[in-house]
């Protein structure tokens, strides 16, 4: 059995699980143990609360969030944290960072890995660069393993979203010392790695602490085309082939990034097209 499937058949075996595990209001999807729903607080059109962002998650089976937040949101940083907790759900990351979120994980004693952008560091040579921006991130490592947390150094274009960017800055961060800093990929953010991502999703593996999935196209990026649904590109599902190839076991984020649709139905047709794509890999693997 070669390697594809493989992971494939484990993959299955993970659906069938979760299905009896999260019951008939939940959609096939990867296993529930590595899903974590992104974007979910300031993408939704119903604008749900804390209290019932949390009990739609639970229905839908996922079992981690990461809690993207914009200002104004700080005064229900607690209350989000509390529902969570409630209805057994983790706080798996958390966007940027904040003072008051830091004293609440303490408080809570949680620790949500602190996802944050990876800019281009100032310098005229590659090496300046990667020095410039380790210099910038190693504050954000301090605070986030203050609390016991991880620094996932986050794609989001330009200098500081190329793999051999993200990877230099993060082996030079680890080489000081902070041995708690990772990289979190994003689909959305790199269509430029589309033609090569075979070879550039194993140079990443070792580092990731998530990857989070959209459907891509290899044509012209436009504001429609860069957010889609799993399922509706016609390049994500050869991607997705690379990272099972790969024998990529970790966190699987599904995205909800469209502020004119409601979160619940977006994380559904979402976790529908990464269904039917393992079914089309298994498929194309018999």
């Amino acid at each position: 059995m070669n390697a594809l499937k493989l992971a494939i058949v484990i993959v299955s075996f993970c659906l069938i699980m979760a299905g009896q595990v999260a019951g008939a209001d939940r959609p096939p999807g990867w296993s529930t143990d590595e899903l974590v729903a992104w974007c979910v607080v300031p993408f939704d059109a119903s604008k749900r609360g804390p209290e019932e962002r949390a009990g739609m998650l639970r229905e839908l089976g996922f079992k981690y969030c990461a809690y993207d937040w914009r200002p104004g949101d700080e005064e229900s940083f607690e209350a989000e944290i509390e529902a969570y907790q409630k209805h057994g759900i983790e706080m798996f990351a958390f966007w940027k960072g904040h003072e008051l979120a830091y004293e609440l994980f303490r408080k809570h004693e949680i620790a949500p890995q602190l996802w944050h952008t990876l800019r281009g560091g100032e310098g005229d040579t590659f090496e300046a660069k990667v020095e410039a921006a380790v210099m910038s991130m190693e504050p954000l490592a301090k605070q986030a393993a203050s609390y016991g947390g991880k620094l996932g150094l986050y794609n989001h274009g330009g200098w500081g979203g190329e793999p051999e960017s993200m990877i230099a800055v993060c082996e030079g961060l680890r080489a000081k010392g902070h041995d708690n800093v990772g990289i979190v990929y994003n689909f959305h953010h790199g269509h430029d790695q589309i033609k090569r991502w075979s070879e550039v999703f194993p140079k990443l593996k070792p580092y990731l602490l998530c990857l989070n999935l959209n459907g891509m196209t290899s044509g012209e990026v436009t504001s429609e085309s860069k957010i889609m649904l799993l399922g509706e590109g016609e390049v994500e599902g050869g991607m997705l082939r690379v990272v099972l190839e790969s024998g990529y076991e970790g966190p699987i984020g599904i995205l909800d990034h469209d502020k004119e649709t409601d979160t619940r139905e977006t994380l559904i047709k979402n976790l529908e097209g990464l269904d039917e794509l393992l079914a089309q890999l298994q498929s194309d693997a018999r």
